[in-house]
């Protein structure tokens, strides 16, 4: 009995650090030739958002460090960064958009209302036709692979890209380079 409850929490242990991985594997010549995206959060935000290179500014938002946190409803590793990307989002309101984008085909607002209560997940939620364009768009900027892993957290500062974090990532390594980008440390 001991023996196979090591062996199975020796498989899931490293799994909670590995990312899920998203079947995405469009080509992005298949992708609408704009660089900007219109999103809309559950609670009724607009973010305008444009892609110049390898890098994405949100109209409204200038001065702000960015951070997309693409991620899926159903995936371990993203229920768990949930509450620590609320708590960052809280600790630096004035200076920190935090913005989930779901890479969930025909989500209900009402789904993501409710990951957003149960796992904590107090910043913005996008549910929109373009989540999926912006996700491979900035998957293909971070040049993160065809599979474009989940959760992969990408973060910027006036439009420019700082770093990014493929799988659950500890909330003080965020915050370290959440302090860098604001010039703190």
């Amino acid at each position: 009995m001991f023996k196979k409850t090591l062996l199975s929490l020796s498989i899931i242990i490293p799994l909670l650090f590995l990312g899920c991985s998203s079947d995405t594997t469009e080509d992005e010549s298949n992708m609408v030739a704009s660089n900007d995206f219109n999103l809309k959060s559950i609670d009724g935000r607009d973010f305008n958002i444009s892609k110049s290179g390898p890098n994405f500014i949100v109209k409204g938002h200038e001065g702000k460090v960015i951070m997309f946190d693409i991620f899926a409803t159903w995936c371990p590793p993203c229920r768990a960064e949930a509450p620590h990307l609320s708590h960052l989002q809280k600790k630096y309101k004035d200076s920190l958009l935090i913005i989930g984008v779901t890479i969930e085909d025909d989500l209900k607002n009402s789904d993501l209302s409710d990951f957003k209560a149960e796992y904590g997940a107090n910043y913005a939620l996008v549910n929109s036709s373009e989540n999926a364009r912006l996700y491979r768009a900035i998957a293909s900027a971070t040049k993160v692979g065809q599979r474009f892993p989940i959760p992969l957290m990408v973060m910027y500062k006036d439009g420019q890209y700082i770093t990014h974090y493929v799988g659950q990532t500890p909330e003080e390594m965020i915050e370290s380079d959440i302090k860098k980008a604001l010039g703190k440390q």
